[in-house]
């Protein structure tokens, strides 16, 4: 950890309809429960407030479905997290959006009370996988969302995609990716649709494209986001230099940062713990759960290599007081010479190919590790 700096993550767990592919946690809400619910988390961050007196230098609003926050909901939870935590003037300060919500009112406050960047759920920018996915917005919405955030004064905004959607193509996801570049947002967030069990789409057939056509997509993908000037910093995320975004990759590189609300998670003092995925529990008697993890060699590994700067040799010896595996070196070159991965003196990083399997490179790194435990 380069600072003393912390992240500050509030969950927002509410929905008016649950998409069909989505496991995050949320409910769709009364007036009653969003009034008990931000009366509580107002209580958790001051808390949290109380425990620390170290600065909040990334603030991240996620869901769920913040913008269905009015503007004394959001003017609430921004109170709280000022009176309770020393959040810094230049603090990066995000909020999540929903292009198919009546934004403007929404972007303006938010803006008012401080918020710099916003991520919009884009998703797909063609209207049958819109409809598929069960999104409330079409791709128009979306370029309006974007729009409003400029004209607001948002010059930090970040977009979602999807690949491997049902029925999916490189032809379909050309003209999606297409779609989304033409908004020239800052940040784009790519991932790969995954079928949850719980979801709508677990009990649906779909014709969903196998692993190497949707290995063709993401490949597709990262070369047209290289070819349109963005940086692929980590496995799902692409930015124009100077926009990566500086909350999620404190994720990424072990920097701690406090969760709030149902399922939020947590990295602090070394410990990484949770809350629980329900909204009555957290009403109740908001409490973590320890899971037992955190800042462990074998996180290290696994965190660093998902970003493209990989795992670098000084910084592990730093951190761990000896110098990587000869084993691990050995396997990585292995990786190397099947594309999937460079080695040098510096250190290990994955490629776009690699990227694609890297659960089973990190597996075999971690499982030179535990032979050794």
């Amino acid at each position: 950890m380069t600072n003393n700096n912390l992240g500050l993550y509030i969950h927002i767990p509410f929905c008016q309809k649950k998409c069909n592919y989505c496991d995050f946690y949320s409910v769709v809400p009364t007036e009653d429960i969003k009034k008990r619910y931000i009366e509580s988390l107002v209580n958790e961050i001051k808390k949290w407030g109380e425990r620390t007196a170290r600065p909040i230098d990334t603030m991240y609003i996620g869901g769920g479905t913040p913008s269905l926050l009015s503007e004394a909901e959001l003017s609430a939870i921004l109170g709280a997290v000022r009176n309770g935590f020393n959040l810094l003037d230049n603090a990066e300060i995000t909020v999540e959006v929903n292009p198919g919500d009546n934004l403007e009112n929404f972007l303006k406050y938010a803006v008012s009370l401080g918020v710099n960047r916003v991520s919009i759920g884009v998703q797909s920018c063609l209207e049958n996988e819109l409809c598929t996915l069960g999104r409330r917005h079409t791709a128009n919405d979306a370029k309006k969302a974007v729009a409003m955030a400029r004209n607001i004064g948002i010059n930090n905004i970040s977009a979602d995609i999807m690949l491997g959607l049902p029925d999916s193509t490189l032809d379909t996801l050309k003209k999606s990716i297409d779609g989304v570049l033409c908004l020239e947002t800052e940040h784009i967030s790519a991932y790969i649709l995954k079928v949850e069990k719980g979801t709508p789409f677990y009990k649906m057939p779909l014709n969903i494209p196998d692993d190497d056509k949707t290995a063709e997509q993401y490949v597709f993908l990262c070369e047209s986001m290289k070819n349109a000037g963005y940086e692929h910093y980590e496995i799902s995320n692409f930015a124009k230099p100077g926009y990566q975004s500086r909350h999620n990759n404190r994720y990424w590189k072990q920097e701690e940062y406090i969760g709030i609300g149902p399922s939020a998670h947590s990295f602090f003092k070394g410990d990484r713990f949770y809350y629980e995925r329900d909204i009555d529990s957290f009403i109740k008697c908001a409490e973590v759960i320890l899971d037992g993890t955190g800042g462990d060699e074998a996180e290290y590994i696994m965190l660093s290599l998902r970003l493209a700067s990989g795992l670098n040799f000084n910084e592990y010896i730093e951190k761990f007081k000896k110098p990587i595996s000869n084993q691990i070196i050995d396997k990585a070159k292995h990786f190397e010479k099947h594309g999937l991965c460079t080695v040098s003196n510096k250190g290990i990083s994955l490629t776009a190919k690699g990227m694609l399997v890297s659960n089973t490179i990190i597996s075999e790194f971690l499982g030179v590790i535990y032979e050794d435990i």
